[in-house]
């Protein structure tokens, strides 16, 4: 007995202690090893496609475990999941599982190997799985075969065709099967690389083409530009570029509808492709609007020969809901003849050519000249930066005081844009007012001087200063807006300025439209804001309105009082002017006197006031300040 009792905590030592050869401490050893894997794969690897591989390489060892930790232990209590999990595996859907035996035929498959296949699981097993790998391929699967029953995980990539005859390109991964230390099989889990494929294709497309044409588009057009360009630089090489323009495509639209409109591009497409070299390039950039990059042509001539034939074949007769439509396109041409120049440079110039043919009348190509370069540049970035002025607030306001003739008492100031331009100093009205009038800045510079106008002569009359008008000129894209008057009256309240303060300028040619004209200018005068003319004399209609307008002051142009000393008929036009004014009850001022003999002949004339370099330029308004503190 005691003998016994000694031996004891030997035998628990034994039994704590498992040789290393025991089928648990194998499966275990699988086990964590797969577990390992899954967590390098997900935390380590980066790319998809090596995360999926190591991914099925640690469920084959998982797998492995499982069969040797059931094989070597009937008894154990996981024994009986042992049918469960199987068919789990073989109804899977989520990875493609297929056993092979040693001589390469299929003994199982799951669900997922079935679908993907094309084939029924009772078609396949019992057959060679090469009969369904493509010819090209079964060298390297066998070579991954061969492996697998070496006792080597490997990996490789092969083509298989479909049950229905399309070809699928696989990433198959072939694990050992072990059965009592003998490799007796294969096991294959498959991935399929076609769906990435082709998804990474049509995002491509999608990316590069026109969906609706089949042309590439403005993005793919630009990498084969600079393509173009580079090569050409190195070969000394001409390349053409052409941008092609539906002339009142619009209409098309309007007329038929949008879809009959999206045939036609389709028909124009075709015909723009028609006799183009295989090196040549033509895309749809947007709308109707083409481009087409030539890289066979020798000389401009050339280019412009085949601008031609290009507005030709477009001319030929469509048809649209069985009527015959004649359309025509305008084309604006670049070459790389200065070597200097990128590809969104030359792009840039080939869509001022085809805005000047479309200026000129249409149906026609042009070849852009470096002459236009500068003029043309130096607009759009000026509109540009006038754009930003606008965000960061570089304009300012200069104010050229207005004088009583026989007093000679400032009774009001002119507001005068100024834009402090971080370049190029203080910019003058004249160089950007009218690019501001075309591209409708004006409205906001406008609205701007309004507001920035009452709130200082507020602030003058605030600080103590003699109260007098401030004159503000009207944009005619101000003046045609709707709710013009509740936008004045808005900014006398919000400025806190007495509507008596604020002198509104009208030019002739905003009283076209008479019955817009006499509603805006009584809605104004209700306000209690004065109303002028300016430029008085250079319009057409201006007697007409003076007897139904209400208007309160008139401003002689500047033209007319230059030369009133030299020119008797300028002085008598002023002179009529200023008597046909006081006989309406009209004030008169004369603007641009700039010598005494000027200021004598208007005192002379009983003109009423005055404004001009003779007394003052333009002034900031700290300058205006100190004229009004001196009386």
């Amino acid at each position: 007995m005691a003998k016994r009792m000694d031996d004891l905590p030997e035998i628990r030592k034994q039994r704590k202690l498992l040789p290393l050869n025991d089928p648990r401490v194998t499966s275990l050893v699988l086990t964590v090893l797969a577990t390992v894997w899954v967590v390098v794969s997900f935390l380590v690897v980066s790319n998809a496609m090596y995360r999926w591989t190591s991914l099925a390489v640690a469920v084959s060892l998982l797998a492995t475990a499982i069969i040797v930790y059931l094989r070597y232990n009937p008894s154990s209590s996981i024994h009986k999941y042992h049918t469960a999990i199987v068919e789990t595996l073989l109804r899977s859907e989520a990875i493609p599982l297929a056993i092979l035996d040693r001589t390469g035929q299929v003994v199982e498959m799951n669900e997922a190997s079935s679908r993907m296949l094309g084939y029924q699981r009772t078609e396949v097993i019992g057959e060679p799985i090469m009969r369904m790998i493509d010819p090209g391929s079964r060298s390297q699967l066998q070579e991954s075969l061969d492996g697998a029953l070496g006792g080597e995980t490997n990996q490789s990539n092969i083509n298989i065709t479909h049950r229905s005859g399309f070809p699928l390109e696989l990433q198959v991964v072939c694990s050992p099967m072990i059965q009592d230390e003998v490799v007796i099989g294969t096991v294959m889990i498959s991935h399929d690389l076609s769906d990435r494929k082709r998804n990474v294709e049509r995002i491509r497309y999608m990316a590069y083409y026109d969906d609706m044409t089949g042309l590439p588009n403005r993005t793919l057009f630009q990498i084969k530009l600079t393509e173009s360009l580079l090569r050409a630089k190195e070969e000394q090489q001409l390349v053409g570029i052409c941008y092609l323009d539906l002339d009142r495509f619009k209409l098309v639209n309007a007329s038929f509808g949008r879809e009959f409109g999206d045939m036609l591009l389709m028909q124009v497409a075709e015909r723009l492709n028609r006799g183009l070299a295989e090196q040549d390039f033509v895309a749809r950039m947007e709308g109707d609007e083409f481009a087409l990059l030539l890289n066979s042509i020798q000389t401009e001539e050339q280019l412009l020969d085949h601008s031609r034939n290009i507005l030709k074949s477009i001319e030929e007769p469509y048809e649209l809901k069985g009527f015959p439509i004649h359309i025509t396109a305008s084309i604006g041409l670049v070459t790389n003849f200065n070597d200097q120049d990128d590809g969104y440079t030359l792009f840039k110039k080939a869509d001022m050519a085809l805005v000047k043919v479309k200026e000129s009348g249409k149906n026609d190509c042009l070849l852009y000249s470096e002459s236009w370069s500068n003029s043309s540049f130096e607009r759009l970035t000026l509109q540009h930066e006038m754009y930003r002025a606008i965000q960061r607030s570089e304009f300012i306001l200069h104010y050229q005081p207005q004088y009583d003739l026989v007093s000679g008492r400032m009774v009001g100031v002119e507001a005068l844009v100024r834009w402090k331009h971080p370049v190029r100093g203080l910019l003058s009205p004249g160089t950007f007012i009218p690019l501001a009038e075309e591209s409708g800045m004006i409205v906001q510079i406008g609205d701007w001087v309004l507001q920035e106008a009452c709130r200082q002569n507020k602030e003058w009359q605030d600080a103590g200063l003699p109260p007098i008008p401030v004159s503000v000129n009207l944009s005619i894209r101000q003046f045609l807006q709707h709710d013009l008057a509740s936008r004045i009256a808005e900014v006398l309240e919000t400025s806190g300025l007495d509507p008596k303060y604020l002198d509104l300028e009208i030019t002739e040619s905003m009283t076209i439209d008479v019955g817009h004209v006499s509603r805006c200018l009584l809605a104004i005068t209700d306000l209690g804001v004065g109303i002028s003319v300016d430029d008085f004399g250079t319009g057409y209609s201006s007697f007409h309105y003076l007897k139904n307008f209400p208007i309160d002051r008139l401003k002689i142009d500047r033209s007319f009082v230059r030369d009133i000393q030299q020119d008797p008929s300028d002085a008598e036009i002023v002179a009529a002017i200023i008597a046909m004014a006081h006989n309406l009850n009209i004030q008169v001022i004369a603007e641009g006197v700039e010598t005494e003999e000027q200021m004598e002949f208007l005192r002379k004339h009983h003109c009423d006031e005055m404004q001009g370099f003779f007394w003052s330029p333009p002034v900031s308004s700290e300058n205006i300040e100190q004229m009004l503190k001196a009386g």
